[in-house]
């Protein structure tokens, strides 16, 4: 007879995965580190394969680990709007959720179509501002929670996406050729302002600013109308760009991690409901290969 997989285990299983630790999952999950470690050898059993690798007192997921996270998503969302669609006490109520822009245009409308159906009478809202802001704005309690960029500034969000951060150019233009490079980036909290500007220095090429803005589309205006080179994430790529590379010059950048900054004093059904499509959502939109990329740029 074939083993039935725990609801329980797997949420476990995510925390853990979400917040790279066992003594952070047990925390945010309100459970005992022994009794997380409990769950985490029986859905080792039931699976059969080792789901964590223990170096020492460090523990990281192991490849099996790794290939169980889309599955645990999908059953734990499929779930969740089951019991949904059979519940006659709705949800209702206020939520406020934060988003970097180019975030907000990709992402939000699968999540909130979603969530909607499920939770007709929850009112949303939507704030748009950087990563760093947004932190800030959660930790002050004024966010319920905030779609991030994970980095120095917003430690403690549970990273649930990693995407290709690419070097970007006008299709039609030789910006990338300019010397010094002009730059269109971020304000100077921006973390992929920061890589970039990190990178040309780290390989002697010259640049100079010659826009910043917090706006993604105005970066993506500048950008397409060939007057500057500028640094994006896999989900902000629009047509009428060209991705740059080595065979340019250049050099390969670091992936962006995509995480989930909760507000834990605004803990709520609502709150949890909308966290649950975010992460479930989010975490298993694929993300293209750099081939996939460049033909998505280039429409």
């Amino acid at each position: 007879m074939a083993q039935l997989l725990d609801l329980d285990q797997l949420r476990t299983f995510l925390a853990i995965a979400d917040s790279g630790s066992f003594t952070q999952a047990a925390s945010n999950i309100h459970r005992t580190q022994s009794a997380v470690s409990m769950q985490m050898r029986r859905l080792e059993d039931k699976i059969g394969k080792p789901l964590f690798v223990r170096d020492g007192r460090n523990v990281r997921l192991s490849e099996d680990g790794d290939k169980l996270i889309p599955f645990a998503r999908r059953l734990l969302r499929l779930n969740d709007e089951t019991l949904a669609a059979f519940n006659d006490d709705e949800l209702s109520g206020r939520v406020c959720i934060g988003t970097p822009d180019d975030y907000a245009e990709r992402f939000l409308p699968e999540i909130l179509a979603r969530f909607a159906r499920s939770n007709p009478r929850v009112e949303v809202c939507v704030v748009c501002d950087e990563s760093d802001e947004l932190a800030k704005r959660v930790r002050a309690g004024e966010l319920d929670m905030a779609i991030v960029t994970h980095c120095e500034d917003t430690m403690g969000s549970e990273v649930f996406r990693r995407e290709p951060l690419f070097w970007i150019a006008a299709k039609h233009h030789d910006t990338e050729a300019d010397d010094p490079l002009p730059l269109a980036l971020g304000a100077p909290s921006c973390t992929w302002r920061k890589t970039a500007m990190a990178t040309l220095e780290g390989i002697d090429r010259p640049y100079r600013l010659v826009y910043s803005s917090r706006n993604t589309t105005a970066l993506m205006s500048t950008v397409q109308a060939g007057l500057a080179v500028s640094v994006i994430a896999e989900s902000a790529l629009r047509p009428g760009v060209k991705i740059l590379g080595p065979a340019e010059g250049f050099p390969p950048l670091p992936m962006c991690e995509i995480g989930l900054l909760r507000n834990w004093h605004s803990n709520s059904a609502t709150m949890e409901a909308l966290a649950g499509h975010v992460v479930s959502a989010l975490g298993n939109m694929p993300v293209p290969d750099a081939d996939e990329a460049l033909g998505v740029a280039a429409e």
